[in-house]
């Protein structure tokens, strides 16, 4: 993954390409050359990439990685408030509780709108299981809720529902 300090490199590198189709442009319009329109498409292309490295270069992009979760999927998000995630059947309780710190690090956006006097993202965890042959039940594992106002929510709030743990396929729920 690229860091803040690639960006600012790649957007100086653009930054001076940029400056030289500018030029080339500039002489293309003196000497009335054939290929000037070409080049004033150019250089805004080269402008609007440098201006985008540069903003790359602003924001860090990083990923946190909380040890012990596993993979999920998201399978509702109404931008807002409300997610839902969909986990394995064969998670532990606590691979729950990392996986559910997991999504709410990554799902975390300063863009989400909260209600009045509703301001938490509830990130909650089903898996699927089949009671009998032909039927699909989803199950509710656990949640988190977290703050939409910072990043850093030490304040969260992680429900696990043990009692849904022993529905599970019972192969699956042994090291629960």
């Amino acid at each position: 993954m690229f860091s803040q300090a690639d960006f600012i490199q790649y957007a100086q590198w653009s930054g001076i390409a940029t400056l030289v189709f500018a030029a080339l442009t500039a002489l293309s319009f003196i000497f009335k050359w054939g290929l000037r329109f070409r080049l004033v498409g150019s250089t805004g292309f080269m402008l609007v990439l440098t201006a985008g490295l540069f903003t790359l270069s602003l924001a860090p992009l990083t990923h946190t990685v909380i040890p012990g979760g596993v993979r999920y999927h998201l399978v509702y998000d109404n931008g807002s408030t409300q997610t839902v995630i969909a986990i394995s059947p064969q998670i532990t309780p606590t691979q729950l509780e990392a996986t559910l710190r997991q999504a709410a690090n990554d799902l975390y956006s300063y863009g989400r709108l909260g209600k009045p006097g509703d301001n938490q993202l509830t990130i909650r965890a089903r898996t699927i299981v089949h009671p009998k042959p032909g039927v699909s039940t989803p199950l509710y594992l656990g949640q988190v809720k977290r703050s939409l106002a910072s990043r850093e929510d030490s304040q969260m709030a992680i429900d696990i529902y043990q009692d849904k743990f022993a529905q599970l396929p019972k192969s699956n729920n042994t090291s629960s």
